[in-house]
This record gives structure tokens, sequence and C-alpha cells, in this order.
């Protein structure tokens, strides 16, 4: 049983870091614009993810404000990705997702301890450090970019953790949010087209949206929630450390992206930052 959840997290955090290497790899060389790429992703995420948790169950699952987050989210981090190399994109995303949950806690009235605020301080600073200016600085509205669809996602987990919410099967719910996401894209995506005008997609390009929403996306999500059901709150965010580095090994390994000192630096006093901030325990809520 341990052997099964260990083989489900590490496909599942596989898939996550593919999904960055799925984007930059089809916004540079697959012929294909950031807005075609989100939107077939989505679509194609939903199609998946409904037929598994089951249609008519899932149009009436998640919610509107899930699926306006996930739509930052996923149209952002296409954007981004025109310009960020995979694990600059991912280091970014993974470290203000968790920035805004911990953010929200502290809104909330959760009160960090010594040690949590060190490691928050410390992974803001060195993300501050490494987009700041210098020869190898990653470009900063690609960095803005993805840093929004970090809150987007960020955003969309705390929605998805309403105990309010009435269907409690994560799959349909995402299902759901995914569905809701695509209607609204294929509503307001005509628009961005008209104002910044994208070349009929290549194949290769729809390939890989489609890789990416249907495989690394949805199926991803559904080995996720299968692993996530045995894992402590502590494994499964030690799991999640996990994905910038790989993000980053694979677009060295396939897409022959360079890692440079500063990169290397940055993310470990990040990655160390952010587990501290988050795996740390908290002090009590405030009244």
């Amino acid at each position: 049983m341990q052997a099964r959840i260990l083989l489900l997290t590490v496909f599942a955090m596989i898939a996550f870091a593919a999904n960055s290497l799925l984007g930059r790899l089809g916004l540079v060389d697959g012929g294909i614009g950031a807005g075609s790429f989100a939107l077939i992703r989505l679509v194609s995420g939903g199609v998946v993810l409904a037929l598994i948790a089951g249609p008519l169950r899932s149009l009436n699952a998640g919610s509107w404000a899930g699926a306006v987050t996930l739509l930052i989210y996923a149209a952002l981090f296409s954007y981004a990705y025109i310009a960020l190399p995979a694990g600059t994109g991912a280091l970014i995303l993974f470290a203000l997702v968790q920035i805004t949950m911990v953010g929200a806690g502290l809104c909330e009235g959760e009160r960090l301890s010594l040690l949590q605020w060190t490691g928050l301080i410390a992974a803001i600073l060195a993300l501050i450090w490494l987009l700041s200016p210098g020869l190898d600085t990653p470009p900063l509205l690609a960095s803005a970019a993805m840093a929004i669809a970090g809150i987007g996602w960020g955003a969309y987990s705390l929605i998805g953790r309403d105990t309010k919410c009435p269907d409690p099967d994560p799959t349909r719910r995402t299902a759901g949010n995914f569905l809701r996401a695509s209607l609204i894209a294929i509503i307001i995506f005509p628009f961005v087209f008209a104002a910044y005008p994208e070349p009929v997609p290549a194949t290769y390009g729809v390939l890989l949206a489609i890789a990416s929403g249907a495989i690394t996306s949805g199926l991803g999500y559904v080995i996720w929630y299968s692993a996530l059901r045995a894992l402590s709150a502590t494994k499964a965010g030690i799991a999640q450390l996990t994905v910038p580095a790989i993000a980053a090994l694979g677009g060295v390994i396939f897409l022959s992206e360079p890692i440079s000192f500063r990169f290397m630096m940055a993310s470990t006093l990040i990655l160390a930052g952010v587990g501290v901030a988050t795996l740390s325990r908290a002090r009590a809520k405030t009244d």
C-alpha cells in the first residue's frame, strides 16, 4: 500500500512538472499561441475529467469562483511561458501559490511562529533577488504573469478547500471547474484573439495542448487526489516542493535550458523558505 501511494505521488509530481515542459515546448516550438494553448488545455482537461467523474454530475459540481481563478491561472501560465524557462516558471508559480495560501491564513487570523516568519521572508527576498536586474534575470513581464497565475492557483486551491462545498468529490469539483472555465474562455477568448491575433495553431502545438489538458492536468489531478487521501498535509507539502526541481531538470534534458548559479541559489532559498513557512506548525488563531 505504501509503495502504491509513493508511486502515485511520484507520477502526480512528474505530471505537474510536465505541464511546464509541455507549455514551454508548445509555445516556443509548437506553433501555437498562448490563448489557443490555454483554451485547448482547459477544454481537453474538462472533457477527460468529466468522463472520469461522470458528465452529468460534473456539470453540477464546482463553482464559478473556482472557474474564474482556474482560468486566470491557465491563461497567464500560457502567456508567461512564451518567455520563461520551464524551471524558472515552475519556481515562481509554486512560490506564489504557497505565499498566497500562507497570506490567506494570516488574513483568517492564523499566527505564524518565528520560524515560519523567517522562512516566509527568506522566500520572498530570494524571489525578489531572482527577479532583480542582472544578466540572467528572467523577463519581468512574463515573471509578473506567472506570479499572477500562481496567485490564481492559490486562490483556486483555497476555494476548493471550502468545507461547505456541496460535492465532496474533488475529481467532480475539478471537472466542473474545468468545464465552467472552458465556457468562460470560449466566450471571452474571441475578443482576446481580435485584440491580439494568433496564427492558426499547428497540429503539433494542438497535440501538446491536449496532452497538457487531458494527461498532465486531467489525469494528473486524478492521480494526485488518489494519493492525497493517504498523505498527511506535511507529506503532501514536501511532495509539492519537488515540482520546480523536476521541471528544471526536465528543461535541461528535454529543452536544453541552462541552469544558472543564480537560479540554483535562489531556488534553494525559495524552496527552503517556503517549506519552513508552510510545513512548520502554526500557532493558534487569534480571537
